[in-house]
């Protein structure tokens, strides 16, 4: 039995009468956090992979100019405590029942911090962020593409921690760079460890992909010191030991959420495809242990693996605006009041009457990286609605994925699907229809969360291999094309034109 295995679950029981006594197996419990952009996520899971507390927090956003986002790094680690608390309370237990923990989070964010104090430099800049759209114009896009298999695009770290560092007055040797999961990490050991996993390092546009190390010359291209990075550990090992809640716990798994979202949905074969729908949508493909070279508008990116597993690889299609184009309709312009109605008014409608909205919010991301792309909404007219809005915004997110599938030099069976939209059936029968293939729900949302909490229990032994994980795994909802194909065509040609426009 783990050690961390909580104690209670460990008694005996006697059944009524005559019956023996009945030997009790101890749960094994894995803390996820999923430290995503708009909120924070911690779940208590089993060894069956079943979520059994849950806890969330959501985190404020940041806009100091147009363009710019940002968030407060100690809002952050705060919402990871609270969070942790809460999920510990739901399950009914303590952190010392935890048998390890594992973190996924939002990609690319940049923390810049004082290694002395902890003290962040600067607030995190995120992933959305466009402020170094003009230095990528002038980086070598040949040489990233090979070296690293991303586009120069502002999305990556590189040239925001360029950007942060350039900014401070303080020696690098003083200072400390990692994306969320190196600051929580750091957090979580009181600064003893200083770590990020490969599949978050090779976000930063500062990591030799075949490698999977950090790059000189693209070290030197940004002008970072090694001093101040992260050492490179695997997805799947402990990598220390965290205090939290008063407890001692290790750490064993770390991945981005998307590759852990990969791993989560149990896509461990070449060719197998997931797509996580949340404030961006992000579409990833297993390639296995060849990365090949990259799809035109596609991404190469390093992949979780299992403990003793070779480097392994998936191709990435990112959306940049998914479900922050009804944020953005729900905050931005108050057109609803909360993302949850976003079916109700759009199956209200039978079309969206022309309307077609192209929510490039914060530029456009794969197939075409145009960082200086700005949204449109055409079609409007005296007749449009919020239900013609709103529908369109989730047609939106469903012609970028297809546009993404379509990219793809192979192609998928079946489509893969979680996180908080696939609530949606409308989205998930319109996602079917426009890609062609059918799209398989997760019967758990938190995907990404229960690939964090696998990653971790594959290190300290709660199941043996990828194969015992994939097997837990539980599949929702099924949706098989059923819209003919001149209707699919015709809408993919409106959406083609007012894309055009965008791009001119």
């Amino acid at each position: 039995m783990c050690p961390h295995a909580p104690r209670a679950a460990a008694r005996a029981g006697v059944a009524s009468g005559d019956a023996q006594p009945v030997e009790r197996r101890a749960r094994v419990l894995i803390l996820a956090i999923d430290q995503g952009t708009t909120g924070t996520t911690c779940l208590v899971v089993d060894d069956r992979l079943r979520a059994v507390g849950r806890g969330y927090r959501e985190i404020r956003q940041s806009f100091p100019r147009p363009g710019w986002v940002e968030h407060d790094p100690d809002e952050i680690w705060v919402s990871v405590e609270q969070t942790a608390a809460a999920a510990l309370a739901e399950a009914g237990v303590g952190a010392d029942d935890l048998a390890a923990i594992g973190i996924t989070n939002q990609r690319e964010t940049t923390v810049v911090w004082e290694r002395a104090t902890g003290r962040p430099v600067h607030p995190a800049i995120v992933w959305q962020d466009r402020r170094t759209a003009e230095r990528c114009a002038e980086l070598p896009a040949l040489l990233i593409r090979e070296r690293t298999g991303l586009v120069p695009d502002p999305y990556f770290s590189a040239t925001k921690l360029e950007w942060i560092l350039a900014r401070t007055e303080l020696p690098t040797r003083e200072l400390a760079f990692g994306t969320i999961d190196s600051w929580l990490v750091w957090k979580l050991t009181a600064g003893s460890t200083h770590v990020t996993d490969v599949t978050n390092a090779s976000r930063t546009m500062l990591l030799d992909l075949a490698a999977g190390a950090w790059d000189d010359e693209l070290l030197e291209l940004f002008g970072v010191d090694r001093a101040v990075l992260p050492e490179v550990v695997r997805s799947s090992a402990v990598i220390g030991e965290a205090t939290l809640l008063g407890a001692r716990v290790p750490i064993a798994g770390i991945a981005g959420d998307q590759q852990a979202a990969l791993f989560g949905q149990g896509c461990f074969t070449p060719g197998e495809a997931k797509a996580t729908y949340g404030t961006g949508t992000f579409v990833l493909v297993a390639l296995g242990e060849d990365a090949g070279a990259s799809a035109d508008g596609l991404l190469t990116t390093a992949a979780a693996v299992a403990p003793g597993g070779a480097p392994q690889y998936a191709a990435e299609g990112a959306v940049l605006v998914g479900g922050a184009a009804l944020q953005w309709l729900r905050d931005g312009l108050g057109v609803i009041e909360s993302a949850s109605e976003s079916e109700r008014l759009a199956t209200s409608v039978e079309s969206t009457d022309g309307v077609t909205f192209v929510p490039a919010l914060t530029g456009l991301g794969s197939p075409q990286w145009r960082p200086d792309a700005r949204g449109l909404i055409s079609g409007l007219t005296r007749g449009t609605t919020r239900a013609h809005l709103v529908r369109a915004a989730l047609e939106a997110v469903a012609h970028q994925v297809a546009d993404v599938l379509d990219a793809l030099p192979l192609e998928v069976g079946a489509l893969r699907a979680d996180g908080g939209a696939t609530a949606n059936g409308f989205l998930m029968q319109l996602q079917a229809d426009l890609a062609g293939c059918p799209v398989e729900v997760a019967a758990d949302a938190d995907a990404t969360a229960l690939g964090a909490a696998a990653l971790a229990g594959l290190a300290v032994g709660t199941w043996s291999d990828p194969d015992e994980v994939a097997a837990l795994i539980r599949r929702g909802a099924r949706f098989e094309p059923r819209m003919g194909g001149d209707e699919v065509e015709h809408m993919r040609a409106e959406w083609r034109e007012t894309l055009r426009r965008v791009l001119l």
